[in-house]
Order: C-alpha cells, then sequence, then structure tokens
C-alpha cells in the first residue's frame, strides 16, 4: 500500500495545474500519435528568480541538462551563466547571444583541438580533468595570445567507503586525485591563470545534513592542494548533484539551508568565489511529457500499459531505476493502482516504471510525467526503431508554443 501512498506534488502547485488545464483544452497535434515535452517558463521564472535571492554563490546551468534554446535564453535572463561540455553545447548557448565570457568549459574529453577551438570562440574559463589538458590549455594560450582562467578538477577518495561521495572507492574518468595535481607547481604554467579547484563526485543528493558533510570534508584536502601548489584558492566550484524527489517520498532539498551551509564552506575554504552548477535542480520542476497510452492488458495477473513512446523519449528511468511521477492529464476521482507502464521499443528495457494510476485509465487516455524539464529528449534514444522524434514545446503566459515539431523518421535516415 506505500507505494500506493506516494504523492504527485510536481502536479500540485498552481503553475502546474494551470498548465494541465490548458493542455486538456488544448493538445497540440503531435499529441495525437507521439508523446511530446512541454516547458513551463512561467514556472521557471519563478524559480530560478528564487535560486538567485542570495549573495553566496555564483550560479552556473550544466546545458546537458536541456540544451533548449527558449531554456537557455530564460537561464539567461535571470542572470545564470553556462556550463557546456561539448562543441554542440557551445554552439547552441552562442546561438541564443550569451556571450562567450560566460560560458565555462567542463568535460573529460577535452583535446587540444577542441581547447584551441573554443578558445578561438571566445571561451575564457577552463576546467581541466588532466594534466595532458593542462598542458594543451597552456600551449593553445600561448598561440593564441589569450590567458584563460583554469580551475583543476579533483577527484577525491576517502579510506572509508561510506564517506566517499560515490558511495565507494570507484574510480571516474573526471579528474585526477590530489596526489597526481601535488606533481605539477602553477609557475610552471605562466600562459594560464590557474585560480581554482573543482570537485564533484555525486548526483541527484536529497539530503542536507549529507551534502554538507560531504562539503566539509572536502575543505581541507582542497585547501591543502592548493598550497602544495602555490594556487591562490580563488574559486571552488562544488559542481551540482542537488536532487529532486522523483520517487515522491518527501525528501526534498531546503534551498536556504544549501545557501547557509555554503556559507559556512566558502568561509572555511577561505574562496573568494564559490561555483555551483545546476542541472536538473535549476529546470526539472519546469518540464512534463505527455504521451497517449496505446494498450492496456494482464499478464500473469499485472497490469500492464503500453505507451506510444517511451525510454524512446525517457531514458532515465531504465538507467536510473528512478520513474519520473505520472498522472492522468484528465480528472478521474477513481481508486488508484499499480501499473507496469512500457514504450513501444521492442527490449524489455523499455519500461517508465510500476506506478500507481487510477484504475479506469483506457486506451487513448493522456498519460503526463512531471520532472522532465532535466534529462528528458536529449538524454533518450531517439532513433532506436524509427519512432517519431518527440516534438518541444513551452508555455508562457497562458499560451502554448511549439518549438520543434515532432519529425518521422524520414528526418534522419539515409
Amino acid at each position: 500500500m506505500s507505494e500506493l501512498a506516494n504523492t504527485t506534488t510536481c502536479f500540485d502547485s498552481p503553475l502546474a495545474l494551470e498548465l494541465i488545464a490548458e493542455l486538456t483544452k488544448q493538445q497540440p497535434e503531435s499529441s495525437q500519435q507521439e508523446g511530446y515535452f512541454v516547458y513551463h517558463l512561467d514556472a521557471l521564472k519563478a524559480h530560478l528568480a528564487e535560486l538567485q535571492r542570495q549573495d553566496v554563490i555564483k550560479l552556473w546551468f550544466a546545458v546537458k541538462a536541456n540544451p533548449l534554446s527558449k531554456i537557455i535564453t530564460t537561464l539567461d535572463d535571470a542572470g545564470f551563466n553556462f556550463d557546456v561540455a561539448s562543441s554542440g553545447e557551445l554552439n547552441q548557448v552562442l546561438k541564443q547571444g550569451i556571450s562567450p565570457e560566460r560560458i565555462l568549459n567542463t568535460g573529460p574529453a577535452k583535446s587540444k583541438r577542441q581547447i584551441t577551438a573554443f578558445i578561438k570562440q571566445g571561451v575564457t574559463i577552463f576546467v581541466a580533468e588532466s594534466l595532458n589538458q593542462l598542458i594543451w590549455l597552456n600551449e593553445a594560450a600561448i598561440e593564441n595570445n589569450v590567458k584563460p582562467r583554469v580551475l583543476l578538477r579533483v577527484q577525491l577518495q576517502w579510506p572509508e567507503g561510506d564517506k566517499n561521495p560515490l558511495g565507494g572507492n570507484s574510480l571516474t574518468p573526471f579528474g585526477l586525485s590530489i596526489e597526481q595535481w601535488q606533481t605539477i607547481k602553477v609557475a610552471n604554467f605562466p600562459d594560464i591563470e590557474l585560480c581554482g579547484l573543482h570537485v564533484f563526485q555525486w548526483g541527484n543528493m536529497l539530503s542536507n545534513e549529507k551534502m554538507f558533510s560531504l562539503w566539509s570534508q572536502m575543505v581541507a584536502p582542497l585547501k591543502g592542494l592548493a598550497d602544495d601548489i602555490g594556487m591562490p584558492l580563488k574559486i571552488l566550484d562544488l559542481g551540482g548533484g542537488l536532487g529532486i524527489d522523483y520517487l515522491q517520498q518527501g525528501k526534498t532539498l531546503s534551498w536556504q539551508k544549501i545557501i547557509a551551509d555554503l556559507a559556512i564552506i566558502k568561509q572555511q575554504a577561505g574562496a573568494e568565489e564559490l561555483w555551483l552548477e545546476l542541472g536538473r535542480f535549476a529546470v526539472a520542476e519546469c518540464g512534463y511529457y505527455v504521451v497517449p497510452v496505446v494498450d492496456r492488458k494482464i499478464n500473469y495477473g499485472q497490469e500492464q500499459l503500453v505507451l506510444a513512446a517511451g525510454i524512446n523519449h525517457l531514458l532515465r528511468p531504465a538507467i536510473t531505476e528512478q520513474p519520473f511521477p505520472v498522472n492522468l492529464l484528465r480528472q478521474s476521482v477513481r481508486e488508484k493502482q499499480l501499473f507496469d507502464i512500457h514504450g513501444p521499443l521492442c527490449t524489455s528495457m523499455d519500461k517508465l516504471g510500476k506506478l500507481p494510476l487510477p484504475i479506469d485509465v483506457s486506451v487513448n487516455d493522456q498519460l503526463i510525467f512531471g520532472y522532465c524539464g532535466a534529462y528528458g529528449f536529449t538524454e533518450s534514444m531517439p532513433f532506436f526503431l524509427c519512432h517519431h522524434i518527440a516534438a518541444e514545446y513551452v508555455f508562457s503566459q497562458g499560451t502554448l508554443v511549439e518549438v520543434r515539431a515532432a519529425q518521422p523518421a524520414d528526418w534522419y535516415l539515409r
């Protein structure tokens, strides 16, 4: 019964109810056969304004969470800067009129060629993830007569597995150990400004207390590293990882507590600037995914729904085992029961969760999934089995606008 008691708070706010009411009246044409995404820009603006009501941290948007043009421009208007990890993300941000000086280049696979291309396009801030990248940045700075600011990404480990932000001592390709970075000296890289450290090793954290504990453990080793290599710790970038309660268990972070905790961390670290790169925490709540039910059946006593689209539009449940919360788009007063919810792909991976829905859900009903403003369409696998590419809409001041129409497989097949 506890599974059936899950709340759906992502559908309960006045702005969410406004959007749902409009969608029930004005169904986009693409919804007749395929799923689509819709982003409530008014809700996003209100959320971003709340995040910016502080003077403790500088906020960046991790573009990987949602690179849609209207999302980027809304974040730009709110005063966010932009973290890009590929040439495609960089070009998308630049196309929206963002100054390259407000762009941070992250990502583990930066080649000398990419670094040079970013510098030529005006990017001046980089995160170095390896000794090679540090050397290439210095070389590119000389060749292009610029002096970029560079942060070193640190991958931390603790002797006790439960103190590691990763939950163990697994290695990732992100950054280097303190021991590796201790082999360099700032004085040996005079053509770049080594000005800070970047550390980020966790995801979707939902406990203020655990986050503060992890941040606190990092201060001493990071300050020690900065001292060892002769670098004033001007900037400390703590990445992102702030979580969304996808499972609707009442585990939500307090932004006010985050700011208070980070003020302490900033003071302890002695950093001039503290940065966060927000992804899902910035945009997840503004987005929804709407998709029709194609079939309903019972297999071995289990109710199943088959949808017009699944992980080809929403891959996250298959790789995290955390479904997006779901509701009927129409009103229903019937009691709920658990349904296995599947998409149309010919693989058992295509499952969006086992979730409660009213027992009168039927073929041609529309389901609406919440928290889809982040890691929705661009994280997914839209080409498998040649289904339609999902349409994307924005909703602002009572108006629904199509940003990209649904596209058939002919759009990309050759």
